[in-house]
């Protein structure tokens, strides 16, 4: 049996919506903060995804996007370093479409069934830029997603597939460019998306020996709310029973991610014995039939579930915010400060352990944890004498902070905190989405992985905390 063995999600704190000044769309729609891009948010999605499991069984890991921030470098093996995965993995990224995160589920179980690994980790993630005021802003979300593909614990067994490949000029994005153009909406939607899910539909039930009342709930890509309606009808699916809620006006649709969330929020209310039929969309289309079974009993309740990740937010105050963030106008920081140096790469290479995988020691002589690691034990002066520890996933709390309201950032003030770590130990780091009245010494923090600064074409990432929330 292979399937799906783990899920998670990732949705971003911040969301523009009616209350948020210059905003002219009731709409609401998920904004990921201005140290977040889709390597970040696909590495919050594998990371919770994982929280139950050993990450050394993990043999390797996908990431499907639309926008990486490197064209030439793996967006993958950053992934994989800082969820602290082992080395000897297959690492690859699937780009260029959205249905990138279904090609990439579907290599998965292909890899699972060919025997050449036994578990491997499939995340998604997009932060498209929609042209200011245009039809795609209100639409456009930003969000990740994660699941684990694997032969054993199957929470989700992937029955069946078929697929679909088409070639249309109905979005597209070349190089060198920000914004997502589209043809005319008439013709990509009636040559393109409402001609090839009915296709690849069909395809898939003639090819298993299914119909539409075999399903419990179908969880299907549409460009918008209006096409998803338009679709559900076509389809002959029950809106009210059958059909899993698209999240336009919640998240937005989050691109390679978009068709995996729906999935994961349909799992989070599923019951053994349902099925879901699963259709993605992008150059062609991809459809699962997933049976769901009895080991989605033993999911572990701390799995952040869909719902409460859309209920977890910010509304930002006013959309200039948000049009500083994704760098849509020129934005002078209060004062002039000297140029950031360019990370250099023989550093990030010697400290990627630490400064990626977010490692400490632990003395094996007093026990004392530390961070970062070092050769003399600042507690016993033992030398040379540490075991390696894994901080990324432990909490924190805020010993002392400072707010620099002059300091080189997007969401001033740049909020300097020390933190004493779960298990002993204290550094350095920044807070994020946060807001300031929030911040009080002693508050439960975790750490979160995120875009420092950009120079020369180098994106210097790090941990950041943020505040722990019920």
């Amino acid at each position: 049996m292979v399937g799906i063995s783990s899920y998670s999600a990732y949705i971003p704190y911040h969301r523009l919506g009616k209350e948020t000044q210059g905003w002219e769309s009731g709409a609401e729609k998920a904004v990921a903060n201005y140290d977040e891009d889709s390597i970040t948010m696909a590495t919050a999605a594998a990371i919770s995804c994982m929280k139950n499991i050993d990450r050394q069984r993990i043999d390797g890991l996908f990431f499907a996007t639309t926008t990486s921030p490197y064209l030439q470098k793996q967006g993958a093996s950053i992934i994989a370093e800082a969820a602290d995965l082992r080395q000897d993995i297959i690492a690859t990224d699937f780009t260029n479409s959205l249905r990138s995160g279904t090609s990439a589920l579907r290599a998965a179980v292909d890899a699972i069934k060919a025997d050449s690994a036994k578990k491997i980790a499939v995340t998604a993630a997009d932060l498209r830029i929609p042209q200011p005021k245009s039809e795609f802003e209100p639409v456009f979300g930003d969000g990740g997603a994660a699941v684990i593909v694997s032969d054993t614990d199957v929470v989700a067994e992937i029955e069946g597939s078929y697929t679909l490949t088409d070639e249309i000029f109905d979005m597209w994005r070349a190089t060198g460019e920000t914004f997502v153009r589209s043809s005319e909406d008439r013709f990509a939607a009636e040559k393109g998306y409402l001609k090839i899910i009915p296709q690849v539909v069909k395809g898939v039930f003639d090819k298993y020996g299914c119909q539409t009342n075999d399903f419990n709930k179908i969880a299907f890509y549409a460009p918008n709310a209006r096409r998803h309606k338009e679709m559900t009808r076509i389809m002959g699916f029950d809106p009210t029973q059958q059909v899993q809620d698209p999240l336009f006006g919640k998240v937005g649709n989050t691109g390679t991610s978009f068709a995996l969330l729906m999935l994961i929020a349909a799992l989070d209310n599923a019951s053994p014995g349902d099925r879901i039929l699963f259709v993605n969309y992008g150059d062609g289309a991809d459809a699962f039939i997933i049976r769901v079974t009895e080991e989605i009993q033993n999911r572990p309740e701390k799995f952040k579930s869909v719902e409460r990740l859309i209920n977890l937010k910010r509304i930002l105050p006013d959309y200039f915010t948000y049009v500083r963030w994704r760098s849509l106008m020129d934005f002078a920081p209060p004062v002039r400060r000297p140029p950031l140096d360019a990370p250099s790469p023989a550093a990030l290479y010697r400290e990627r352990h630490q400064n990626l995988r977010l490692y400490g020691v632990k003395c094996n002589s007093c026990g004392y944890q530390q961070y970062p690691p070092q050769r003399i034990c600042s507690k016993c002066q033992a030398k040379d004498n540490f075991t390696p520890v894994r901080l990324s996933d432990k909490k924190a709390t805020l010993f002392t902070y400072s707010h620099d309201h002059l300091g080189p950032t997007l969401d001033p003030p740049l909020s300097v905190c020390f933190l004493d770590i779960e298990g002993g130990g204290r550094m350095q780091s920044v807070i994020t989405d946060r807001m300031v009245e929030e911040i009080n010494i002693g508050m439960q923090l975790e750490m979160s992985f995120r875009k420092l600064y950009t120079v020369e074409g180098i994106h210097n990432y790090y941990w950041k905390c943020i505040p722990v929330r019920n």
